[in-house]
């Protein structure tokens, strides 16, 4: 086994299984301890799910940009207590809106928006997740936060049945089963989620995601030849390469001042650092007392 196995192995998550289900059966397919998700997916949703592994694994939280892309369906004259179809149900009404009236109000939600996150999920408030309380019967509050909708598509698949189907791009934050309830909520009829596939995950495809079932079925070489680079988390920031006494500086920790190099990136953006062609770090530009600088924060190859 490679000790330095590194990189990105999109997975299409199948339903009924947790995000953590997940990384648990790459990490044996991989045979590595070190693997992780980037953003959770409830175990009614499906849809692609990229996992890091490796050096990668410990870069999620540098990632720039998280940009989802959704397909939900919505079923209205519902509410449950998890804001999707596996809860309990909480109202029930024949007094359904019109199509119209629904394209109307997915209309609405576009655009930046306040959004309160839903007690069921994995959200952590003073380091418990809203999920366990919820679970234990407790509700706190939770404080709402912007987000932003760039588009909803509608689609119907039973007006008579208050059934539709959402194609939404979303900034990242955005949890879906809320939007279908506060829709319902803005119709006066109350609405619950059936379904949920996410399409895509920043720069991640569906179409580009394997199963775990079809991971299963490959020799580990196979499984290995289909790990992106961990550059591909990072396709947002512009590369950058240093001469060699900068690369050693760079490589030792120091920050590299833009004035001595010639380079004039704003503070707080992120690079990719590549030594030779190749992508051996993550650097941010940070103010310093003498100036601004890059400075790394994640390596991925000494």
């Amino acid at each position: 086994m490679d000790k330095e196995l590194s990189g990105v192995i999109l997975v299409n998550k199948h339903k009924g299984v947790t995000s953590h289900d997940i990384v648990f059966k790459i990490r044996k397919l991989f045979m590595t301890k070190k693997a992780g998700h980037t953003g959770t997916l409830d175990p009614l949703a499906t849809g692609v799910l990229p996992v890091l592994i490796g050096r990668s694994a410990k870069a999620s939280e540098y990632l720039l940009s998280e940009n989802k892309k959704y397909v939900a369906h919505i079923q209205l004259g519902i509410t449950t207590d998890t804001e999707d179809i596996t809860g309990k149900i909480l109202t029930k009404t024949d007094a359904l809106p019109t199509k119209d009236e629904f394209f109307d109000a997915c209309r609405h939600f576009e655009g930046e928006i306040m959004q309160v996150p839903p007690m069921y999920s994995a959200l952590k408030v003073d380091g418990k997740k809203l999920v366990d309380l919820a679970r234990q019967g407790i509700e706190i509050e939770r404080h709402p936060r912007k987000i932003t909708i760039f588009s909803i598509e509608p689609e119907v698949i039973s007006e008579c049945d208050g059934i539709y189907k959402m194609t939404v791009a979303c900034s990242k934050g955005t949890y879906i089963r809320t939007l279908c309830a506060d829709i319902g909520a803005f119709l006066g009829c109350g609405a619950t989620m059936k379904e949920l596939q996410r399409t895509m995950s920043g720069d991640f495809k569906l179409e580009n995601a394997y199963s775990i079932s079809e991971l299963e079925e490959m020799t580990y070489e196979e499984r290995v030849s289909l790990l992106l680079p961990p550059e591909e988390l990072f396709l947002d920031a512009e590369p950058i390469s240093f001469s060699e006494f900068y690369t050693r500086l760079f490589k030792s920790g120091c920050e590299i001042y833009q004035k001595k190099i010639g380079t004039h990136f704003h503070v707080g953006a992120f690079l990719r650092v590549y030594e030779n062609g190749e992508f051996i770090a993550l650097a941010k530009v940070q103010d310093f007392p003498d100036g601004t600088a890059i400075k790394s924060i994640k390596f991925f190859k000494i």
